[in-house]
């Protein structure tokens, strides 16, 4: 077969191999199909890893965005030469990508609300239910850690304030962000949002803590509380 698009990776040139040409040629110069072939490690009897990396990014339109949002149980059902182990290292490549992202966020200072969401979009973007979140600051607006609230539905999750004191007290916090995300892609608030934002804020001056914002954040939108002037 002279079609070097059938043959397997093995036979291509080694300068066009995807390995050997990140060593020779940088990362930087490997197409998003290669990198996902180096992951990948082998194709099928019908087609190369390259092509079968290929077919997988088309089917999300090239959007890596849209490719973490997926499980593994749906690439292996959706995608010929996808089995357990090959799944699990996409979904592994893409999670440790949404954690670069996320510790590059937290070493900058918090000062508006597109640093909030900014720094909560890796951990809340893909997510099919709710959670609830606080990010600590110090004096310098600095994150000292963040605290997983809780956890629900996909359309609202319980808020025990108690919690979000004994965390930021526990932390010695100067400043408490409060973040959820809004699975149905709706970014603006909810009767139950208000009330719970106005409640912290409250229960968070009596211990001589400040709420700087309520970011609720969906993919590609977010609402602030204090963009908004509804924390004063």
């Amino acid at each position: 077969m002279t079609d070097s698009a059938k043959l397997s990776v093995k036979d291509w040139s080694p300068e066009d191999r995807p390995r050997e040409k990140l060593l020779t040629k940088g990362v930087n110069t490997l197409s998003n199909a290669e990198l996902l072939a180096i992951i990948l490690r082998s194709g099928t009897k019908d087609e190369t890893v390259v092509e079968l990396s290929q077919r997988i990014l088309q089917s999300f339109e090239n959007d890596l965005n849209r490719l973490g949002k997926i499980s593994a149980d749906y690439l292996m059902s959706n995608f010929k030469g996808i089995g357990e182990a090959k799944a699990i290292g996409i979904i592994a490549a893409l999670e440790l990508g949404k954690r670069r992202k996320a510790e590059e966020a937290s070493r900058k200072k918090i000062i508006c609300s597109l640093d909030i969401y900014n720094y909560f979009y890796p951990f809340l973007c893909d997510l099919q239910y709710e959670e609830f979140w606080a990010l600590f600051l110090n004096r310098s607006s600095r994150i000292i850690d963040r605290f997983k609230v809780s956890q629900g539905g996909t359309s609202e999750t319980i808020v025990d304030g108690k919690l979000v004191y004994k965390e930021a007290l526990t932390r010695l916090a100067s400043f408490v962000v409060l973040c959820h995300n809004h699975p149905s892609g709706n970014h603006l608030p909810s009767s139950h949002d208000n009330t719970v934002t106005h409640r912290i804020k409250a229960g968070l001056e009596l211990i001589d803590m400040r709420l700087v914002d309520h970011v609720i954040l969906t993919d590609g939108k977010y609402y602030s509380y204090a963009d908004e002037g509804k924390i004063s």
